[in-house]
């Protein structure tokens, strides 16, 4: 079904009220929209030189010892060059066991001075399109991808819907406290290797269902690591006092927080195909963020604790994700059309749309001293700046954070400080191609990268058509 059909602001505004969704507002004065976005954030004593973010988007096009690859140094030239302050280094594994695919990024020491060199390129590019370097901060994000691993899983605790949607055993072992343990003084070294190659901000990753994601809503996990929500905080927490003390204030620490998981979605044929949740129980006993009466409503009331407790651990900024890619794609990304084999919408997109900004909304301004990054604009298409001022400007976010959109569109904000506006011609459709490309591993490396096929077709138009057409001879083996 196609919702986005608005021919102006105006029409997209009606529609919004129509369906309740309350916080999803917009600046319509162009002027007020580059100048609001144009606003510099102070982050933990640093001046960052505008209001907008560039998402950890991974390309899944490194090289297979988790080396940066060429497509991976283009992506993040074009990014530099874009014109946005914050730009947010994908996620990077820890360990050769944490990697979600086979072209993921890993840090080593082996590859380090490829690093060097992705973070010197990514400074030098920016000076050279924006003027200087010295009001942009580049988070590297450390992950361990847990039960999305490839190729084995590390789980941090059973849940029957997601076990059956990631086609894991019930039998299947539970990392353990100590090996838990040791993991923390992994992402020590892995910060370690960061520092090295020249970054100066790091991000725990902690949604999408990774492993330290699964840890936050383990609640019936036995040990140090489960149960009440200072143990299953207390992973990131440790990690956050070690890099601390080893490190003391060498980093700006940030963090991409999931801050509500629901449950997952399944196809259902006779309704269209159309994205419905697994049945659950009530109360439901897992997940962070999420009703026990009602899972698939948010509860923020441990997300504020959890983020009161990280503030307090030196958590200097937070990006507010929600939902999870691999069991319910709807939440965390509004889209018009799902990845060739997945559900259709099961609501309006801007029903989710509303859900990102009245999620942030509330932590934002439960914690006004700590800048928050917020996300879901992409749906909103020409109109996300418009939205994203007008949260900036109400005190909901701190920074307009842009995903699927930058692979689409990198110098997006150098436009909006421009024109107060986007180019119709380049903003993304959230058509998800993206995300075919990167479910994909029937390729000679395990992995094809993952792009954007309909505006930069040069480079990710011929590998969508390898891989439909690898697909259409496997078919017909």
């Amino acid at each position: 079904m196609r919702y986005f059909q608005y021919k102006t602001l105006s029409e997209l505004e009606a529609e919004a009220a129509a369906i309740g969704c309350q916080n999803v507002r917009f600046e319509h004065d162009k002027s007020k929209v580059s100048q609001i976005l144009g606003r510099k954030v102070q982050v933990a004593g640093r001046e960052i030189g505008n209001s907008m973010c560039i998402h950890p988007m991974e390309g899944c096009d490194g090289d297979l010892d988790g080396t940066p690859g060429e497509l991976t140094v283009r992506r993040y030239v074009r990014f530099a060059e874009g014109g946005a302050k914050l730009i947010w280094f994908e996620a990077t594994a820890i360990r050769g066991d944490g990697r979600a695919n086979a072209r993921q990024l890993w840090i080593t020491h082996e590859n380090l001075a490829a690093y060097r060199y992705m973070h010197t390129t990514i400074l030098d590019r920016h000076k050279a399109a924006c003027g200087s370097s010295d009001d942009l901060l580049v988070p590297m994000q450390l992950t361990h991808s847990g039960r999305y691993s490839f190729p084995n899983k590390t789980i941090a605790y059973h849940n029957p819907l997601i076990d059956q949607k990631s086609n894991t055993p019930a039998d299947h072992p539970v990392i353990s406290d100590s090996e838990l343990e040791r993991l923390e003084d992994d992402y020590v070294a892995g910060a370690a290797l960061a520092k090295e190659a020249g970054f100066t901000a790091l991000d725990l990753k902690v949604t999408h269902g990774y492993l330290l994601s699964e840890l936050m809503g383990a609640k019936l996990r036995e040990g140090r690591y489960g149960g009440p929500i200072e143990n299953r905080t207390r992973f990131a927490v440790n990690v956050l006092g070690k890099l601390r003390a080893k490190f003391g204030s060498s980093f700006t620490l940030t963090m991409r927080l999931g801050c509500f998981d629901s449950v997952p979605y399944v196809k259902d044929a006779s309704q269209g195909n159309i994205g419905v949740p697994l049945p659950y129980p009530l109360p439901y006993p897992h997940g962070f963020g999420v009703d026990r009466e009602d899972p698939l409503k948010e509860d923020l009331a441990d997300v504020k604790t959890a983020i009161g407790i990280y503030k307090a651990a030196g958590i200097d900024l937070l990006n507010v994700s929600i939902g999870c890619p691999y069991y319910n794609p709807h939440v965390g990304r509004p889209f018009e059309k799902p990845d060739d084999g997945n559900y259709e919408m099961p609501e309006h997109p801007l029903l989710g749309v509303e859900r990102h900004f009245r999620i942030a909304g509330q932590l934002q301004r439960e914690f006004p001293g700590l800048p928050m990054v917020g996300t879901g604009y992409s749906w909103l298409q020409i109109y996300a700046p418009n939205a994203a001022a007008a949260n900036v400007e109400a005190g909901n976010i701190g920074f307009f954070g842009y995903g699927r959109g930058a692979l689409a569109y990198p110098h997006f904000a150098k436009d909006i400080l421009e024109k107060g506006e986007l180019d119709s011609k380049q903003v993304c459709r959230t058509v998800t191609f993206c995300t075919w490309l990167m479910r994909q591993k029937h390729n000679d490396l395990g992995q094809f990268p993952s792009g954007c096929p309909p505006y930069d077709k040069e480079v990710y138009g011929p590998i969508i058509k390898e891989a439909r057409e690898l697909l259409r001879i496997q078919a017909a083996k």
